[in-house]
C-alpha cells in the first residue's frame, strides 16, 4: 500500500502529524470529530504538508521523526520547496 505522512495546521496554529493511505478520508474523519484524540480540544484546519511513496513502517519511523522535531524545525518542514502543497504557515505573532 501506498502510506502517506501528513500535517495539519490546527485552530491553535499547532501542528498536527500522522500517518494513513487514504488521505481524503483521514481528512474527513478528522474534521467529523472521529480522528485523533488530539482534535478534541482543537479543531482541525487544512493539510499543508503530505509526503507520499511510504510503506507501512517507513511512514511510522517517518511521523515519529517529525513528531519529535521542535516546533520550529516542523515549519521550517512545511515551508520547504520540497513541500508541493502549501510553501507558507501563517507566523506566529
Amino acid at each position: 500500500m501506498n502510506w502517506q505522512v501528513y500535517i495539519i495546521l490546527c485552530s491553535d496554529d499547532s501542528l498536527y502529524t500522522g500517518i494513513t493511505t487514504d488521505i481524503d478520508r483521514r481528512l474527513a474523519q478528522h474534521a467529523s470529530g472521529a480522528g485523533a484524540k488530539y482534535f478534541r480540544g482543537r479543531t482541525p484546519g487544512r493539510l499543508i504538508y503530505l509526503e507520499r511513496g511510504h510503506d507501512r513502517s517507513s511512514a511510522s519511523r517517518r511521523e515519529l521523526e517529525i513528531k519529535r522535531l521542535r516546533p520550529e524545525s516542523k515549519r521550517q518542514l512545511v515551508c520547504a520547496t520540497s513541500n508541493t502543497l502549501i510553501n507558507t504557515l501563517p507566523t506566529k505573532d
